[in-house]
């Protein structure tokens, strides 16, 4: 019998909505069947906590006396953009600091201010009649600022791929480091507990769900860059390579900083740890048969790092029981595998949700559009000596 999201929100102000984890709902499945497990389960709670670099903050930090239109713009020495209104910014997360490199950007100035810790605001300026403060100096916290919101353009992947080094020599990637000779094998997803695998065709997912973001409530905004759609699915259509992503967006005032964590990878640069719930209303027999998917029948590509093209060699094609059994088989070596994304995070984040929901904290809000199937990537056409 299908179910309507006003029907599971009301069973969730009742204090009765079924509501599990999607490592949970395998067994319930297997037990009762995908006909009598939609109709005892109202939602599914799915959850990833791992590097998304395409992330950042826009900040309002209220006028100066007199005022300034701010130009440029550093924030513990991590460059912002100053394009925009004359106190507003934009901090992307893999910005480097200034003054210490790598070792420090974007990302750990959102985790800094959400932690509640004073960062250093130096912004200069040209000065005009209506903006004639040249300089600003000075300290601040995230209470002091009008507004502060994480708006992510690209997270929670729907698949990706997971990265080899066929070379001789050491490679430094955002896969983290890649040992010569295929000596380590990197990938990063929760697998059978990550969102978008668990709505591969996102049939609950779009603009406006309703979601957990770094330890508040926020929402997807939009399809993320490069939204892929038209990507190679098997007869389920469970992607085998990436897919989909989502923007999201979530008041920083009302995070935790434990679910928003800078991060540095050695030779390539800063990234943040994001943390993702989401809820997956059990609105039919096809939702229940998605979300019941387990590691084994996921599926993505073993990519050689080491090839410098956009177009890199596929050596396996391997499922996340494999990458998670610790070591997979390539050409009768066995080489290990390690996991970027930490599955520990995101049960944590999916059992927090649960929580919410089970509470009544929570409610399911149906997407106002969803979004498109077939869409495809466009790459950058580089012409070689033509002049523009």
């Amino acid at each position: 019998m299908a179910k309507s999201y006003q029907e599971i929100n009301e069973k969730i102000a009742r204090g009765e909505a079924v509501v599990v984890t999607a490592e949970e709902v395998i067994g319930i499945v297997k037990e009762r069947g995908v006909k009598e497990a939609a109709e005892y389960v109202d939602v599914v709670t799915t959850a990833t906590f791992g590097p998304m670099c395409s992330s950042g903050a826009f900040l309002n930090f209220g006028h100066s006396d007199p005022p300034i239109r701010m130009g440029e713009i550093t924030i513990n020495g991590v460059e912002a953009y100053g394009g925009l209104a004359a106190v507003d910014t934009y901090l992307g997360a893999t910005q480097p600091s200034k003054d210490r490199g790598i070792e420090y950007g974007g990302a750990h100035v959102i985790h800094d201010l959400i932690a509640g810790k004073e960062v250093h605001l130096v912004a200069k300026s040209q000065g005009t009649d209506c903006y004639p403060r040249t300089e600003l100096d000075t300290w601040v916290k995230l209470e002091d600022l009008n507004e502060a919101y994480l708006f992510n353009p690209r997270n929670v992947y729907q698949n990706y791929n997971a990265a080899i080094n066929g070379s001789s020599q050491r490679l430094y990637t955002y896969m983290g480091i890649l040992q010569p000779n295929m000596g380590n094998i990197t990938y990063s997803t929760a697998g059978e507990l990550s969102p978008l695998l668990n709505d591969p065709l996102l049939k609950t997912i779009g603009m406006g769900t309703r979601i957990f973001f770094g330890g508040a409530q926020g929402h997807v905004s939009w399809m993320g860059t490069q939204f892929n759609t038209a990507c190679p699915r098997d007869d389920k259509g469970y992607p085998q390579t990436p897919g989909a992503t989502l923007a999201l967006i979530g008041n920083m005032k009302e995070m935790d900083p434990k679910y928003i964590r800078g991060a540095v990878y050695e030779g390539y640069g800063a990234s943040m740890f994001v943390g993702v719930g989401i809820p997956i209303p059990i609105l039919n027999e096809e939702i229940m048969a998605f979300v019941a998917v387990e590691n084994k029948d996921l599926y993505t590509n073993v990519i050689d790092y080491s090839v410098p093209k956009k177009a890199k060699p596929t050596l396996k094609k391997v499922s996340y029981a494999e990458l998670r059994s610790g070591s997979v088989d390539i050409n009768g070596k066995s080489i290990k595998t390690s996991p970027l994304s930490s599955l520990k995070m995101a049960r944590e984040i999916a059992e927090e949700l649960n929580n919410w929901i089970k509470k009544g904290d929570f409610f399911l809000q149906e997407p106002i559009q969803s979004f498109p199937m077939g869409n495809s990537l466009k790459g950058l056409e580089i012409k070689e000596g033509e002049s523009r």
